[in-house]
């Protein structure tokens, strides 16, 4: 990034981002503002600032995931359902946008146009609103535009990021519906976002992302039934109003400043010196995933 006028800056954002997507499940990730939720879609989608550095590895279906091969599978067996209507051409229809999808997907024009009709029915969405353009839309009919292009390309992966933020509580249910729906005919799904109790309605596993890490992977049950394994997952847990309420005390690291032991070392009530001595490894306890070493207190 750039600081002070044209003076560069390397920022670390994303230091160790561990996450499986399987067919047929939905994988919530979750965490603060600037956790790297957003980071991790667009590296997984290629459409990172041409000035990131990345390191590590992407695998989708078995092989890796190159920069030719995203280009080839973007839009079509990977998916993007994005948190903004402000992604949908302006200047174009909505019909019009959704049977582009389906022609890139190798559908002739007429056999587009008919499976965005079929898609706009299953979605409760008139026959009419094919002749809209976006800024005509509720932010209902939005969402499930967004969610019938995705459909309509017939992804085998779905990522839905921060999808339902500023909707009435109806189309939330709405939204995550349908993407529960997606995962039982057999995609997987990756849904991004803060909400945690939106998450647990319809994940089979949620991912808790703190400073750029993966600090838990766990089974969307374990929330309910105390067997979360890592501090700031259970102080996220408490912090919901309809449970204690409490607010985590202190702010998530600067990636200009992150300490050289575990991340949340310096919030942490379990916190021990040998806390600040090294990074934790990602490691199974009571069959889940998590980055800590007291997780087995």
């Amino acid at each position: 990034m750039y600081d002070r006028g044209l003076v560069q800056k390397q920022l670390t954002v994303i230091t160790d981002l561990d996450l499986e997507v399987r067919a047929g499940e939905v994988v919530a990730v979750v965490g603060s503002s600037g956790s790297g939720k957003s980071l991790l879609a667009h590296a997984v989608l290629g459409i990172l600032p041409a000035n990131a550095e990345t390191s590590g590895r992407i695998l989708f279906q078995g092989e890796p995931l190159s920069a030719a091969r995203c280009q080839a599978l973007r839009g079509r067996a990977i998916a993007l359902i994005p948190q903004s209507i402000g992604y949908l051409d302006p200047l174009m229809t909505v019909g019009a946008q959704v049977c582009r999808v389906g022609q890139l997907n190798g559908l002739a024009k007429p056999a587009a146009k008919l499976v965005m009709l079929e898609t706009f029915k299953r979605y409760n969405l008139a026959s009419e609103v094919q002749h809209l353009y976006p800024f005509q839309l509720s932010g209902g009919m939005a969402r499930r535009v967004l969610v019938a292009i995705a459909v309509v390309g017939q992804a085998e992966l779905v990522i839905a990021d921060e999808p339902t933020p500023g909707l009435h509580p109806d189309v939330v249910t709405e939204t995550l519906n349908h993407l529960r729906e997606l995962a039982s005919e057999g995609k997987g799904v990756m849904l991004i976002t803060h909400d945690i109790e939106a998450a647990l309605q319809i994940a089979d596993r949620v991912a808790v992302f703190y400073a750029g890490t993966t600090v838990e992977i766990a089974a969307a049950s374990d929330f309910a039934n105390g067997k979360l394994r890592h501090p700031y997952t259970q102080a996220l847990w408490r912090a919901l109003p309809q449970h204690d309420f409490t607010p985590v005390a202190g702010d998530q690291p600067s990636p200009e400043a992150l300490p050289d032991g575990c991340l949340f070392s310096d919030r942490c009530a379990w916190s021990t010196p040998d806390c600040q001595m090294a990074r934790p490894q990602l490691r199974s306890v009571r069959d889940g995933w998590v980055r800590c070493i007291h997780a087995d207190r």
